[in-house]
């Protein structure tokens, strides 16, 4: 029976990417996809939500609104996971990330929310709901700088590299 991708099979390399590689290839993930699944966890629990991000290198940000059940979450605790995935066809085009860090809730009176506000694609959202473009929204933004991630890439087998790669944020 022919093999479509014959280097799946056997033992997963071991070789680690350096830090300049793996940067990129997360950064390509991250601005080739628009939907993650914000993980929080509150008085009731865990909460998975499907959420439309931007991100501005290794931070990413969403609006939500003030009184949802993952904003109460991350009031209660700040520490979230997200996971961000290509579609996936195959084990071999199985690709994503899990990014932890903690989110921080920016008000407009946030010393950088200017900063993060100007890279957060409010525009198409005012088009798609006829809101005039002059006008930007108010509430808040959550912005999550990741401090660790785990990217997952089994191509990356082929090149002789572990499909699970580590990323840490400078110190």
């Amino acid at each position: 029976m022919p093999v479509t991708n014959p280097w799946l099979a056997g033992p997963a390399p071991e070789n680690r990417l350096d830090r300049s590689r793996l940067s990129e290839r997360i950064l390509n993930l991250l601005s080739s996809q628009n939907m993650c699944v914000l993980a929080t966890t509150g008085p009731n629990g865990p909460l998975a939500t499907p959420v439309r991000y931007y991100h501005l290198d290794f931070t990413v940000m969403f609006t939500a609104a003030p009184r949802s059940p993952k904003m109460r979450n991350i009031a209660a605790d700040p520490r979230i996971s997200i996971g961000v995935f290509a579609p996936l066809v195959g084990q071999a085009s199985s690709r994503g990330a899990q990014l932890f860090g903690e989110a921080r809730v920016l008000t407009p009176e946030s010393p950088d929310h200017d900063d993060h506000w100007s890279a957060f694609r409010w525009q198409s959202d005012h088009v798609e709901r006829s809101l005039p473009l002059d006008e930007p929204p108010t509430g808040p933004l959550v912005v999550v700088a990741a401090k660790r991630i785990v990217y997952t890439e089994h191509w990356l087998r082929r090149e002789g590299y572990a499909p699970r790669q580590f990323w840490r944020a400078a110190d």
